[in-house]
């Protein structure tokens, strides 16, 4: 079975999604980790225009680019830390082994999730030292703790993983970019692959954040769309323990199938659903709970069991998950990973780019770098992009994640969804390529 959802959305109506694509299909839309938070204010100054290429200063460069992360070293995203920590440091090592005139210096710092205030004092810490920008959180709802004092102080936040829909048109100074794409697609690939699977009904466990609650409503706007019904939808708030109630109010409708949008509470959630008598094999993962769970659930608890996540299969990216090794030994998950290293790669190359490491200057060349002005050589390396750069030529670079090519909200325009399957050790595999 190879079923996957390949997106693409027009730089010049990047809300207006339609179409969705399973088993090799194109669509014109866009996807990726989030939480929730205050509304967002509509963008005043969306980031440069497609086809407005800035030009590009021949000769060397001598830059120092400071970086911070907020990343989760803890909290209920815990889990995605080490794969996007990893990412974020092979960027710097490649970026600085070029000896381009370009150093990297990365500081990492803890994101937590919504139920502390991590972010707040990782982000003050890192404005204190004077980055360029600050990549992460991996949680959408976190990112909305910070994304105001960050680009208030004109730097650029940058996430490897945040998917709400929110971020598209938040008043962010053009300084706010996503290698992740929105949760709009991943939620169309779910519903559609819950109704494709078969299933006439769904209930729905959801956190109740801006990531839950918006996944959640594209997953059953699809499923219904593909003329299922959605029966029973309990919401939970983060840093909830006990999720007996939502358990019985879901099972109380009998659904065919039920979808868990969560984070790690899943590892609570799971084993009591099955408890309960509902088969482990009717339960739908998403990316902010499809993990390693062969350490926590007894064997068999979830095979058969499908989730999605974006991003391409690893097992097409040659060496890049031995190199990730490389740098932590101890990965057993690279989940945005490869969007982590691309953060880095297109930073570096948009701060050669400008010849500047001020953040507002970086984000003027981040969309024409990555190929979002329309024109552009195709690299795939830092090394290759800088040498172009050096000579004043525009590039288009490409990553491990993909084609990226940022619209001018700081999105992509282009992503994957794969779909996997958990097996009889409660591990998981990819089913399908993108």
């Amino acid at each position: 079975m190879s079923v996957f959802a390949k997106a693409t959305a027009t730089r010049s109506a990047r809300a207006a999604w339609t179409g969705i694509a399973i088993a090799g299909v194109s669509a014109l839309l866009l996807t990726a980790c989030s939480t929730g938070s205050p509304a967002p204010a509509e963008s005043e100054e969306p980031a440069t225009d497609a086809g407005d290429a800035l030009p590009i200063a021949e000769g060397e460069r001598d830059l120092a680019l400071k970086l911070g992360t907020i990343l989760p070293q803890s909290g209920a995203l815990a889990f995605l830390g080490p794969p996007e920590e990893a990412g974020v440091q092979l960027g710097a090592d490649d970026v600085n082994a070029a000896d381009s005139g370009l150093a990297v210096e990365v500081v990492f710092r803890d994101s937590g999730d919504t139920t502390t205030d991590t972010a707040t004092v990782s982000v003050t810490d890192l404005l204190s030292q004077d980055v360029s920008a600050i990549i992460g959180a991996a949680s959408s709802g976190v990112s909305k703790t910070v994304i105001d004092q960050i680009v208030a102080a004109g730097v650029i936040q940058f996430s490897p993983a945040n998917t709400s829909a929110d971020f598209t048109d938040y008043n962010d100074n053009g300084l706010y970019w996503r290698t992740a794409p929105s949760d709009v697609l991943q939620g169309e690939v779910l519903g559609n692959l819950i109704a494709e699977d078969g299933n006439a009904t769904l209930g729905l466990i959801v956190l109740n954040d801006s990531y839950g609650t918006g996944l959640a409503q594209f997953t059953k706007d699809a499923f219904e769309a593909a003329g299922g019904e959605v029966v029973a939808e309990a919401l939970f708030n983060e840093g909830d323990s006990s999720f007996d109630a939502q358990i019985a109010e879901v099972t109380a409708a009998n659904p065919d199938a039920i979808a868990l949008i969560t984070f790690d509470q899943a590892k609570i959630i799971t084993p009591a659903l099955v408890g309960s008598g509902y088969p482990g094999d009717q339960l739908y993962f998403v990316d902010g709970n499809l993990s390693d769970y062969s350490a926590d659930f007894a064997p068999g608890l979830v095979a058969g069991s499908k989730g999605t996540l974006p991003g391409l299969d690893t097992g097409t990216l040659g060496d890049f998950t031995d190199r990730l090794l490389g740098v932590d030994p101890d990965l057993t998950d690279y989940s945005y990973a490869a969007e982590s290293y691309d953060a880095v790669v297109l930073l570096a190359l948009a701060a050669y780019a400008a010849n500047s490491t001020d953040g507002a200057e970086i984000a003027k060349y981040l969309q024409q770098v990555s190929g979002g002005t329309g024109d552009g050589e195709k690299v795939t390396t830092y090394e290759e992009g800088v040498a172009l750069l050096a000579e004043g030529q525009q590039i288009d670079y490409d990553g491990p994640s993909g084609p990226i090519t940022f619209d001018e909200n700081g999105d992509p325009t282009e992503a994957t969804i794969g779909i996997f399957q958990y097996l009889d050790d409660n591990t998981y595999e990819r089913i399908g390529d993108g």
